[in-house]
């Protein structure tokens, strides 16, 4: 991911739905995104998550119901949010939650395959 440019869209409203467990966030192009929690929590910008290099990625497993606790304003780039399992250094920049929303069907699928072929749960 690159930097924030003048052609990254900006927010103009980020809420969080903590019953349904999404967030959801507009733009000032015009798109609306509801990106729920886990997928947040797997997809996390973090070493801890990403690792520190390709191929170093994580798998986020058992997620399924985490939450969002609280969210933290980044500059004028992002958010932090925390999450109820504990997770709290994923700093997400505007750019990365568009990217989310936009990639959102497509990310998860990627998601539920590495989870079917590793044998593991969203659950546990």
């Amino acid at each position: 991911m690159s930097g924030l440019t003048s052609q990254t869209p900006t927010p103009t409203e980020i809420k969080l739905h903590q019953k349904s467990r999404v967030l959801e966030i507009s733009f000032d192009d015009g798109r609306r995104f509801e990106i729920p929690y886990e997928m947040l929590r797997v997809y996390s910008p973090s070493a801890e998550v990403r690792g520190h290099g390709p191929g170093q990625e994580v798998l986020q497993t058992g997620k399924k119901n985490v939450e969002i606790s609280g969210v933290e304003p980044v500059g004028t780039y992002g958010i932090q949010p925390t999450f109820s399992d504990g997770h709290n250094s994923g700093i997400y920049s505007w750019e990365y939650l568009y990217d989310l929303g936009h990639r959102r069907e497509q990310l998860w699928a990627q998601y539920l395959s590495k989870l079917k072929s590793a044998g593991k749960s969203r659950d546990i």
